[in-house]
């Protein structure tokens, strides 16, 4: 999902939202916020190194540079709003360098975010949610540990490299890390393998493209960093449990 790369690097006021269905995205961070609203079904949201099983009407709260990744729990239809801390600039300058004891806020009423037209509608929405946020819960100065910047490098390294010749040997050449110290690190933090994470990565772009795009399905492999089509499906399958030309009909 190329929309949530680099999200808020430009340090201007912009306000994202989209919908999606069944949907998911492995471990990522950025400097932007994140809502991500369930209005109807379950789904699994990791934040850092929290869990969260959200149901309809709670918000997950993601703040800068929080590692995070969601999954569908059998059926969601989630919204989610990607937006710059320079947007409600007052929260930001207060709470920089702090993230939330608990990420997650229930509303009694799901979002009609398609009202939200001008930017101060925008504004008035996210503030709404700061203040609410704020009154839930805790607020704590984040500590960002050596291993979690390293740990930051190599998504970084994955966000700019899927489409090509990726592995862990290749980030730990270019990071200058010793290939085993990577390897556990990764492995400690994700409970899976790079190689796990970087098929996940992959197949959701794969994902994204086979909804926005009418490029090929050999095409989108390639994109993706698929060389071998049959090698192609056979992840595609794995992750997503149908074709890529099925995902494509159902999309």
């Amino acid at each position: 999902m190329v929309f949530f790369e680099d999200h808020g690097v430009e340090e201007k006021e912009s306000f994202e939202k989209f919908t999606l269905i069944n949907d998911g995205f492995p471990l990522h961070f950025h400097r932007a916020y994140e809502l991500i609203i369930v209005n109807e079904g379950e789904l699994f949201v990791r934040v850092d190194q929290k869990e969260y099983l959200l149901q309809k009407n709670d918000v997950a709260f993601i703040f800068p540079n929080q590692l995070h990744e969601f999954k569908t729990i059998h059926h969601s239809h989630i919204s989610v709003v990607i937006f710059s801390p320079e947007l409600i600039g007052h929260f930001f300058m207060n709470y920089k360098g702090f993230v939330p004891e608990n990420n997650v806020i229930h509303l009694h009423n799901t979002p009609i975010l398609q009202t939200l037209h001008s930017i101060y509608q925008q504004k008035s929405f996210l503030y709404d949610i700061c203040g609410k946020l704020v009154e839930n819960t805790s607020l704590t100065p984040v500590e960002y540990s050596t291993k979690m910047k390293v740990f930051h490098k190599i998504l970084l390294y994955v966000d700019q490299h899927y489409s090509y010749d990726c592995t862990l040997k290749t980030v730990a050449k270019h990071l200058q890390y010793d290939y085993a110290y990577l390897s556990k690190l990764f492995v400690h933090i994700t409970n899976r393998t790079f190689t796990e994470y970087l098929t996940h990565y992959r197949i959701s772009q794969a994902c994204y493209q086979l909804k926005n795009s009418q490029q090929p399905i050999g095409e989108i492999a390639l994109n993706c960093g698929y060389n071998n089509l049959r090698s192609f499906h056979r992840n595609f399958k794995k992750v997503t449990n149908i074709s890529p030309k099925k995902y494509r009909e159902l999309a």
